[in-house]
């Protein structure tokens, strides 16, 4: 590795070797001379004068890619798809004259772009399925225990933590909805030609429509899909890539809510990340056990948000047919949005497998909140004992006030129970009155709703795209 010269983080820290590769140069130029063999092969099939002995010499090379010659054809002629053409005939001189028959620069590079997309969103909703299954774990464990909900960031009444797990694998749910559906409709651009008409495709078929057509299903089927797009100029429209992008910043939007959300309780010393044994929180305080990882995850979702402005642009910019400054932009946005939220999944995987809870801060919590938010039932039960609601109500609302004062301004515990017990118009024993404070009476449907909503829903979707599902993830830092 040399140190004399920027290299990307992702590559070097933050994204998997599964997705580097799906944007390296490899993978980009040996799909082009695919490209190139399935179109030979198409156009032998159909009558074109091309041999098997031309297809078996370009088949024979696929790797062998010689990147310093094509930088010095791409050096001379200024032109990279020309420059590969050039390498790869060198290497297979008997098919120098039939590569890239017919075909425009885009027939290689919007096809190779296409399967790139779909193999990496595949990736993206492989991890996105593990993050599912770790937060439906999580949730199902956890559907039980009282804690603390919020409104506005303050106490509001109870929810249970694997309910607010829920509220992350639901927004989940919504992504894979979306990345399915964005992925199943991809559709490679085919053999379309310079301006998308396929005239040159046309001549050399002596005007034969059908053989046309044919090429190209025949061409879409060696890669895996079922259809090109219908119409086209020269390239796929780049609302595909501003479409991809979207979809895959929904899945940023998520775990950015699901990593402030822990970076919150870890500091309320609810709940926390993983933290290993030899992990240091800080150079400077050797005791802080800092939420590293889902600061991370915000840091690289704020990335990708930010970044999905890119392709709109460039969509919206496309002049007619095709204009270039779509090209230098979309090898860098494209590949860095997956590389961030690859990165992104990686992180939330490792989180998700070992989150930990600690009970009796959660507990702790709820009962230094649970007098307020039960005065309502304290109030009622003095009622059944002759008590005046409206009066109740007003003498509540005193003792509140005065109990917050005690905490706020004295630092003191809440002693709003032993002020209410001690009011002869509640005609309440503190015994009585502490036996409203049970948690569980006061989280609702939370324990219900996150049963039905696991097993209902997100269980039988992680069972019927089990197959599709990859599993953990290492970290390097």
């Amino acid at each position: 590795m040399r140190h004399d010269r920027y290299e990307s983080p992702f590559s070097t820290r933050y994204a998997s070797e599964e997705m580097q590769y799906l944007f390296s140069q490899d993978k980009k130029f040996s799909t082009f001379r695919k490209l190139w063999i399935s179109l030979a092969k198409a156009e032998k099939a159909l009558g074109l004068p091309i041999t098997d002995e031309q297809i078996d010499e370009l088949s024979a090379h696929i790797d062998d890619i010689d990147y310093e010659k094509v930088a010095v054809y791409e050096k001379q002629l200024r032109h990279d798809v020309m420059a590969h053409i050039h390498a790869y005939g060198d290497l297979c001189p008997k098919a120098r004259p039939i590569i890239h028959l017919g075909a425009t620069s885009c027939y290689v590079d919007d096809n190779t772009d296409i399967i790139v997309l779909r193999d990496a969103l595949d990736l993206v909703i492989g991890k996105l399925l593990q993050v599912m299954k770790n937060l439906s774990t999580f949730a199902l464990e956890y559907k039980g225990m009282p804690c603390l909900a919020y409104t506005h960031l303050q106490p509001a009444q109870l929810t249970t933590v694997g309910k607010r797990a829920s509220l992350w694998l639901y927004e989940l749910s919504l992504d894979f909805a979306d990345l399915t559906y964005v992925r199943d409709s991809l559709a490679l651009l085919g053999s379309k030609g310079t301006t998308g008409t396929q005239a040159s495709f046309l001549d050399l078929f002596d005007g034969d429509v059908e053989k046309v057509k044919k090429a190209e299903e025949m061409i879409i089927k060696d890669f895996g899909f079922d259809r090109c797009v219908p119409v086209s100029g020269q390239t796929y429209s780049r609302k595909h890539d501003s479409r991809v992008l979207c979809a895959i910043a929904g899945v940023a939007q998520s775990a950015y809510k699901f990593a402030n959300d822990m970076r919150i309780l870890q500091s309320f010393k609810e709940m926390e990340e993983p933290f290993e044994k030899n992990q240091v929180g800080s150079s400077a305080m050797p005791y802080k056990r800092n939420p590293m990882r889902s600061e991370r995850i915000c840091a690289l979702a704020r990335y990708v948000l930010c970044d999905t402005l890119n392709p709109m642009i460039t969509s919206s910019t496309q002049w007619f047919e095709r204009t270039l400054d779509d090209s230098a932009n979309k090898r860098i946005s494209v590949a860095e949005a997956f590389l961030a939220i690859d990165a992104i999944l990686n992180i939330y995987i490792n989180i998700t497998s070992g989150l930990v809870v600690y009970p009796k801060v959660v507990e702790s919590r709820v009962m230094n909140e649970l007098p307020f938010m039960a005065s309502e039932n304290i109030m009622m039960e003095a009622v059944k004992k002759g008590g005046d609601r409206q009066e109740l109500h007003e003498r509540i609302r005193l003792h509140s006030i005065a109990a917050g004062k005690t905490v706020k301004e004295e630092g003191g515990k809440n002693d709003m129970i032993s002020r209410i017990a001690a009011d002869t118009a509640f005609g309440l024993s503190e015994e009585e009155i502490l036996s409203q404070l049970i948690p569980s009476h006061y989280t609702g449907r939370a324990e219900e709703q996150t049963e039905a909503f696991v097993r209902g829903e997100i269980l039988p979707l992680l069972e019927a795209n089990r197959a599709k599902m990859l599993g953990g993830a290492e970290l390097t830092v």
